[in-house]
């Protein structure tokens, strides 16, 4: 039942009539710490259904943001009313926002002040939660707030006591503080909430503390007064502070603005010279391996490569500071996105005719870059102020991809790269200059500070036959590129390799992550004459792919692919792939500007099933999205940590009409093939019985048969509840590469943790033991679909622990199962016993290598 509030008669004091209709929520409830911790002010906030603001009593404007998401107005008696429509609204730059008053002007109840698109906001900000908000809540002695439902203009949601009058307390000491000039880090400058930080923090304080930027200035202490001066990223700012404490407010304060006043994905301004801790000396550099011919760095595309050095240095392109008017200078940069799009397009095109949709959404991920209003808008900006187009658009660009690298998420920080290439691309084109391509010796390995995408795409193969790069690493795009192509690479090397003389002889090894310097004639011949005899083996296991993987003593292990797409499971067929382990879907929802349909999806599934046929199975897994992947449409706000959070099942059950959709689709796909469900990131017992609650659901909609249903297994938790699990499915498939990291709390992307997230880890073998016996205890098999299962060492493990699936990457098949028709049951349940029991990972690869 609505509960209609009634309106109340103006008794003393300050009444407000709600600004919008809607439900009226307590400040505390909205999901943002800032406005729930009345750090702006005390009030209430409304969930919208109306899209005009109108004035809640009457007064004068006194403030209206830049992106017009929020203003302020002055009541007769002095209370400051800011209202903030949505939350995290800043970053939409004013798009969905219309004001219909202006600084100065008089209003009264019921006045329009702002129209916005409803639908809009609510698409592409956090919450449409609208807070109004006392910033002078000081001025208060007692607030009467109302709750339910209420119609604009009619209703009222605050009714306000006001304290008496008193004169000013004026610091007793007449001391001043200046600090040094601080920059702005904040990328969308001091709005609501950063002022907000910065005002509670400064009100502890007795001394009067102002903020000057130019010639204007502000009370510290007044969130509405900040805001007011409009200070933007990158501007100057000065804090003058007069009274007894006035010294110990300078130094918090400046702090606190240098380090972004607590605003996510804000990097911290270097403090200048005269402040900076100088007496603390950085630790020296020190070699990571004790042979001085060895660098180490991280394995980022597996393989061997011999040849010679090649450095290949960023093109540094040369712009002018000043240029024409500013409507021509926005023209010329206007001009040159639109060419660099085309240039990206083309390159999306080739990579996806390569038959890899998902590494063409790299290039679909560079073409939202050049539609980035952000950078847009500051390069205009600085445009507006006389600055080329082409000095605008690099210091942007430059400044952004400084900002990503200093992330903490490794993910986020390797995207600085895409930045600089798409960057790059676009000053190119509008300063005339042409790409250098460099002509490349036989048998090249590139060395560089870092590599783009675009270099990765336009690489000439028949010369250039693997590559080290300082920056990056396993998740960066580049990497991702380079196990598509076959490349062999290693990232995240000492920043010696720079100095290397071009043509310094060396041998790269993708799988371990190392450089070998200056190795003897010998040693390479040696290497060389290896990859042959690989080479001959790999024919000969092609030869026989079709054979059964059948260990010596008869124990029948199912090699099946991973895949990503039609394209692989043909080919995985031909090299004598059982059927597909895992397919994943997500190739299908990216590269695209919204979710497939189901009859989209169903024909691609079908395709599939009917590449592999009745008899071998197709397990599907559902949309495995999340913070640390996202889609363009398929917004989740920023986490902390992402891989902790809103991923796999979880997203399904956020976004359920997306996990339906899929479902219908593969239930409809089920008559063409052996078809089954695998659901990831499962961590509870209660996320698979609801999964399996939809999928009931929607199966008994479509009367269509049952499927078989199964989980990943990449969580402890999963593990360790294996075998109350196995009541609920008929399978299970390890991902170990998330297990791993989960287990050992590492980032197997990390550049300095990555060579110690071992999957041979004796705890990860110990989780694989608990999950294979709780699936044994309810007659349900375990396969393998991670990392090691392609791994040579991994593979007799898996076996000795009674895994009776692997699901590898689809050129290792033929590898795979001639080596286990090389194995014995026997001897692999012993080797298994040992590792068990043993301490490193180091000492389980030393035992199956002696073993």
């Amino acid at each position: 039942m609505i509960n209609i509030l009634t309106p109340v008669s103006q008794g003393d004091g300050v009444v407000l009539k709600a600004p919008l209709s809607g439900y009226i929520l307590p400040i505390e409830q909205v999901p943002d710490p800032v406005f729930a911790q009345k750090m702006v002010g005390d009030g209430i906030s409304i969930d919208p259904i109306s899209n005009v603001l109108i004035a809640p009593c009457d007064g004068e404007i006194i403030q209206i943001h830049p992106s017009y998401h929020a203003l302020t107005l002055k009541t007769p008696e002095g209370l400051e009313v800011l209202m903030h429509i949505g939350l995290n609204t800043v970053t939409l730059r004013g798009e969905g926002f219309q004001p219909k008053v202006k600084m100065g002007d008089r209003i009264q109840t019921g006045d329009p002040l702002i129209e916005f698109d409803i639908d809009y906001v609510a698409l592409n900000a956090k919450s449409l939660l609208t807070q109004i908000v006392i910033t002078n809540s000081d001025q208060v002695v007692d607030f009467k707030t109302y709750s339910g439902y209420a119609i604009a203009g009619e209703n009222v949601i605050l009714e306000l006591s006001l304290i008496p009058k008193v004169s000013e307390n004026i610091p007793t000491s007449n001391q001043i503080i200046t600090s040094d000039e601080i920059t702005i880090p904040n990328p969308t400058g001091l709005h609501a909430r950063p002022s907000a930080v910065l005002a509670n923090l400064a009100k502890k304080y007795q001394s009067k503390i102002r903020l000057k930027r130019g010639d204007q200035d502000a009370n510290v202490k007044s969130v509405v007064a900040l805001m007011g001066l409009e200070v933007n990223h990158g501007d100057r700012v000065v804090l003058i502070a007069q009274g007894a404490d006035a010294a110990a407010a300078i130094a918090e304060l400046c702090e606190a603005i240098r380090s972004g006043l607590g605003e996510e994905g804000t990097p911290p301004m270097a403090a200048p010279a005269s402040i900076a801790k100088l007496d603390i000396a950085a630790p020296p550099p020190h070699r990571r391996s004790d042979d001085p011919n060895l660098l180490l760095g991280v394995a980022a595309s597996s393989g061997v490569a011999v040849g010679y050095s090649f450095r290949v240095r960023e093109q540094e392109i040369k712009v002018a500071e000043r240029g024409d008017n500013p409507n021509t200078e926005r023209r010329k940069l206007e001009t040159a996105i639109e060419q660099a799009k085309l240039e990206v397009e083309a390159l999306r095109a080739k990579i996806h005719s390569q038959g890899d949709p998902g590494k063409a959404a790299i290039f679909a991920a560079h073409q939202e870059l050049l539609e980035d209003p952000e950078l847009m808008e500051i390069s205009t900006s600085a445009i507006d102020k006389g600055n080329s187009a082409a000095f605008a658009w690099k210091q942007t660009f430059t400044n952004s991809a400084e900002e990503l690298a200093k992330l903490h998420n490794e993910l986020l920080s390797q995207r600085a790269n895409d930045v600089r290439d798409v960057g790059q691309r676009v000053l190119r084109i509008l300063t005339g200059v042409n790409s250098t391509k460099p002509i490349y010796p036989n048998q090249t390995i590139l060395i560089a500070e870092d590599l783009t995408p675009s270099d990765m795409a336009t690489l000439d193969r028949s010369k250039v036959i693997g590559f080290c790069t300082v920056a990056g690493g396993t998740t960066s795009h580049v990497a991702i590129l380079a196990r598509s192509l076959g490349i062999p690479a290693i990232a995240g090397t000492e920043a010696q390799v720079l100095d290397l003389t071009d043509g310094t002889p060396v041998i790269l090894d993708g799988n371990k992550g190392t450089l070998k310097l200056n190795p003897t004639s010998a040693e390479m011949e040696q290497v060389k004459a290896l990859q042959i005899k690989i080479a001959e083996k790999r024919k000969a296991d092609v030869a026989n792919g079709m054979k059964p993987a059948m260990t010596q003593d008869g124990y029948r292990m199912e090699v099946v692919a991973n895949i990503g797409s039609k394209i692989e499971a043909e080919t995985s067929v031909q090299l004598g792939g059982e059927g597909v382990g895992l397919l994943r879907t997500e190739f299908i929802f990216m590269d695209r500007s919204s979710a497939p349909t189901e009859d989209e999806q169903t024909e691609i599934y079908s395709s599939i099933a009917q590449v592999l046929g009745k008899e071998k199975p197709l397990i599907i897994r559902t949309l495995d999205v999340g913070g640390d992947k996202p889609l363009p449409y398929l917004p989740i706000p920023h986490e902390e940590n992402p891989f902790l959070g809103e991923r796999g099942i979880r997203v399904g059950f956020d976004r359920p009409e997306i996990l339906r959709t899929q479902l219908r689709a593969i239930l409809r796909s089920a008559t063409s093939g052996n078809l089954k469900i695998l659901f990831p990131m499962i961590a509870r017992l209660e996320e698979i019985k609801m999964a399996k609650a939809m999928l009931e659901e929607e199966r008994e909609k479509l009367k269509t048969p049952a499927v078989s249903v199964g989980i990943m297994i990449e969580i402890p938790a999963a593990a360790m509840m294996a075998e109350q699990f196995a009541k609920e499915v008929d399978f299970f498939s390890i991902g170990t590469n998330d297990l791993t990291q989960y287990t050992l709390a590492m980032d197997r992307g990390h550049p300095k943790l990555a060579p110690f997230v071992d999957g041979l880890n004796p705890a990860l073998l110990k989780l694989i033991d608990l999950t294979v016996k709780g699936a044994n205890q309810q007659g349900k098999w375990v396969g393998v679909c991670g990392g090691i299962a392609s791994d040579s060492q991994a593979i007799p493990l898996l076996i000795g622990l009674g895994v009776k699936e692997l699901s590898v990457s689809v050129p290792s098949i033929p590898t795979i199962k001639a080596q286990i028709r090389e194995l014995s049951l026997v001897q692999c349940q012993e080797l298994a016993q040992k590792a068990l029991n043993a301490e490193t990972g180091a000492e389980v690869r030393a035992l199956v290598e002696a073993g």
